[in-house]
């Protein structure tokens, strides 16, 4: 009767063995194979797309200039590769400026539309799969490049793993069979603990729980002592990853407290310098004004000339500190949002503007109810330097024209200050939002080149983005976009 239950359960045992061995190696080669597969076809798009920008990055001349050859010989490239079976560039308006097709293939009539705000997707067919890409030129884009690869590849590795893993399943189940035929009682229960002490561990997540060694077996004793040294070393390991996080931590507090400290040290050596500079010179201002009223008498032209400048170097300073201090202001303030309503505050400052110069014949536009969520006061100097910049920039013009308003663009509200002004070179468009940076001069227009730079700075604390187009004596526009949350901040 024992004979007969021992027999019994190493039968059991045996068949389990065989069905886990089989249900396991199966899962595995699944898993495999599905892995296999998904990194393959990331792969295969990460290719494409590589290939996609270098392609869109070599267009961008053939396209400007409407080159067909050079955008052909671009696609030329493709004959190396043979999975490309066809691609092709494309005008902004659709139209095809050049196309590959690889022997035997067609070129693709229609092509499917990019998801908005998208500048970049692919579509995996049963045969194919399709990689189209926007090709961008100054933030704009100017045409499409497509690629359209042969799965044909994929279908062989399907067929190869799919013979690997049947074949590899037989073998394994009928190895199996023949090693469970050994397998006994006394190998199977300290397994058996060990995988419950596994168990234990894995749900408690207490690596210093140890696995019992047995004695009368070499190999799980093997296995039972290398199993308790792995849980040591994750042990360590544990531990030293919690006191590197602690130290992180206390890095991290450390310095942001310096950061702090540092902030408010440079905002105390701004005002500082401020008061000191303005001492010296506001002596400086005072004596030349003195001298041009009491001796100007005893003065030549030349003189009087000479202190002129000097009053106008001093005035300058005091402006360009008063400028500094009020940027530097911008950059450490506390913002409080809250909705604002930015047509309001443009036509209140351009109402202004035109009572200091009556004479002038400007014409101002905004639509109604141009509201934004910011801080009601750094908005406000936005929009003041910003319209007193294109008044500024129009007074050589007989009649003028500004306007403000808002447009979309990649789904996002995109703010504006146009006007019909001198403009500027678009070759340096990037120096206008950096501090002292003129495209003028200030003979010809007066200013410090510091409104711009602050215009930027408050929208970058929004979250937002701010650029300029313009083409000289035809005026210029400046876009802005605001992204701040419903927060204080």
């Amino acid at each position: 009767m024992a004979e007969k239950r021992t027999r019994s359960i190493s039968g059991r045992l045996m068949m389990m063995n065989i069905l886990v061995s089989g249900i396991a190696l199966l899962l595995a080669c699944a898993g495999f194979f599905t892995y296999d597969q998904i990194t393959f076809r990331q792969s295969l798009v990460r290719t494409l797309s590589a290939q996609a920008q270098i392609i869109a990055s070599n267009s961008v001349s053939a396209i400007l200039f409407n080159d067909p050859q050079a955008a052909t010989t671009t696609l030329s490239a493709l004959k190396s590769f043979s999975n490309i079976s066809s691609a092709g560039i494309l005008r902004s308006d659709g139209k095809p400026l050049a196309q590959y097709s690889a022997a035997g293939q067609k070129p693709l009539v229609t092509l499917p539309q990019l998801p908005k705000g998208g500048g970049e997707a692919h579509w995996f067919g049963t045969k194919h799969l399709l990689l189209i890409r926007q090709i961008v030129s100054q933030g704009k884009s100017i045409g499409l490049v497509y690629l359209r690869a042969d799965l044909h590849e994929i279908n062989q590795r399907l067929k190869r793993y799919a013979t690997i893993t049947i074949s590899v399943l037989l073998i394994s189940l009928l190895a199996a069979l023949l090693v469970s035929g050994a397998f006994r009682k006394s190998v199977a229960q300290p397994i058996v603990q060990l995988a419950n002490t596994a168990q234990e561990v894995s749900r408690e997540k207490d690596y210093s729980v140890r696995a019992s060694t047995i004695a009368d077996n070499e190999e799980v004793r093997v296995l039972v002592t290398s199993f308790n040294q792995m849980l040591q070393e994750i042990q360590q390991r544990d531990s030293e990853l919690q006191q590197a996080h602690d130290k992180l931590e206390q890095r991290v507090s450390d310095r942001t407290r310096e950061l702090v400290s540092a902030n408010k040290e440079l905002e105390a050596f701004s005002y500082s310098v401020s008061h000191d500079l303005r001492g010296p010179l506001d002596a400086i201002n005072g004596f030349a004004y003195l001298m041009l009223k009491q001796y100007s008498a005893n003065l030549d032209p030349q003189g009087r000339n000479l202190i002129e400048q000097i009053r106008s170097g001093g005035k300058r300073m005091t402006e360009l500190i008063d400028d500094l201090l009020n940027l530097s202001r911008i950059t450490s303030s506390v913002m409080h949002s809250a909705k604002v309503d930015l047509s309001t505050i443009a036509r209140s400052i351009m109402e202004e503007l035109c009572r200091t110069a009556p004479e002038r014949k400007v014409q101002f536009t905004t639509s109604e109810n141009e509201e934004a969520f910011g801080d009601p006061h750094l908005l406000q100097i936005v929009m003041e330097n910003l319209l007193r910049n294109s008044w500024k920039y129009t007074s050589h013009h007989q009649e003028a024209h500004i306007e403000f308003g808002h447009t979309r663009a990649e789904g996002k509200t995109v703010f504006f200050v146009k006007d019909d002004g001198s403009g500027f070179d678009p070759r340096w468009a990037d120096r206008l939002f950096h501090p002292f940076q003129r495209l003028h001069s200030s003979v010809e227009f007066p200013g410090n080149g510091i409104g711009l730079a602050t215009v930027r700075r408050i929208i970058q604390r929004h979250g937002g983005e701010v650029w300029a187009q313009g083409e000289i004596e035809k005026g210029a526009t400046f876009y802005f976009t605001l992204n701040l949350p419903d927060k204080n901040v």
